[in-house]
């Protein structure tokens, strides 16, 4: 019976061991814009640490920063500030081809239609752009609305190398920062590659209109937004990265349950000039996706191993995804 009691005693001592080794603080970036709802619904309720308790890991503390383009979250990943980035699927794919395959996606977050939009009178399509029109995007050449712009303009004049053509055009700004300019008929920047809520804000403006949608240029609905990470930390954090998921799909379950509730949160977090209603119907838009199973990002992927952005050409999305979700349909 000693014996029996040292041995409970000792595998008593293990646990909590077992359970700290997985990180004891966890940093996730964030961006501004309706794609990162479920994100701010995760923070607001504090659901990664909920989940971490019932997954064994104790009291996780999960730190949110907010960065305002996926090359400054890129960048934080890269440095080993930040644990998981979401951001866009092309800024995971760039990391991906960069690292050799180090750094991976481990979910799907969000995917919401984006549009270019203008207030020059004179562009109606993307070839009427001229050298000194300037259009925003969060990050030049490499973001998910610099990308979407690259396939549009190969659509558009058939060749391969058109993907150049607006390149000298193109402005990084972050999304708040560009619809300020966008409404500031003096700004130099007439044009912008937006994002819900942002483009709406815009076109309340009748000297705005759209000049592209991202359907068009990718052919439908496509996830905008994924969560990514290095391997080292996937494989050392497996019921951390589980937890995160869990916590993912609690939030995205809230956002078809209550919408109403979610776009309360999302404003009262966010202070953006937009009402609830409002919202709740970009929430509900044909073509929001909010699930973890990925929705048609090798056609991001596909055309960027072309345009020579990324190396090699992957085959599946499970090349770029870890295995987290590889018994899930995913495109």
């Amino acid at each position: 019976m000693p014996r029996f009691r040292l041995l409970c005693a000792f595998a008593l001592l293990l646990l909590p061991t077992a359970a700290r080794a997985e990180v004891a603080e966890l940093t996730i970036t964030k961006q501004p814009g309706l794609l990162f709802t479920p994100t701010l619904l995760m923070e607001h309720h504090k659901l990664v640490e909920k989940h971490a308790r019932e997954a064994g890991l104790g009291e996780l503390k999960v730190s949110w920063v907010n960065l305002l383009s996926g090359g400054a979250a890129n960048d934080a990943l890269l440095s080993g500030s930040v644990h998981i980035v979401t951001s866009g699927v092309s800024n995971m794919l760039l990391l991906w081809g960069k690292t050799n395959g180090n750094i991976k996606a481990f979910q799907g977050v969000s995917g919401l239609p984006f549009k270019l939009l203008t207030r020059n009178p004179e562009i109606k399509t993307i070839k009427d752009y001229k050298p000194t029109d300037r259009i925003a995007l969060p990050t030049v050449r490499m973001s998910m609305q610099a990308i979407t712009l690259g396939i549009a303009l190969q659509k558009a004049w058939g060749d391969d190398k058109a993907n150049e053509k607006l390149l000298a055009n193109q402005v990084q700004m972050g999304h708040p920062d560009a619809l300020t300019a966008m409404l500031n008929p003096g700004h130099e920047v007439a044009s912008h590659f937006a994002s819900s809520p942002f483009q709406e804000i815009a076109l309340k403006n009748p000297a705005i209109r759209t000049v592209l949608e991202s359907n068009d240029a990718l052919g439908g609905h496509a996830h905008v937004a994924l969560a990514y990470g290095t391997t080292p930390f996937y494989e050392a954090n497996p019921r951390t990265v589980r937890a995160f998921l869990a916590a993912y799909e609690e939030a995205a379950a809230m956002i078809k349950k209550d919408p109403k509730a979610s776009a309360e949160i999302y404003l009262t977090m966010v202070k953006e000039k937009a009402t609830v209603d409002d919202v709740v119907q970009l929430l509900l838009q044909p073509g929001a996706i909010f699930q973890a199973a990925p929705v048609r990002t090798m056609v991001y992927a596909e055309y960027m191993a072309k345009a020579g952005f990324i190396k090699p050409h992957p085959k599946s999305w499970k090349d770029y995804f870890f295995p987290l979700l590889h018994d899930r349909e995913g495109s």
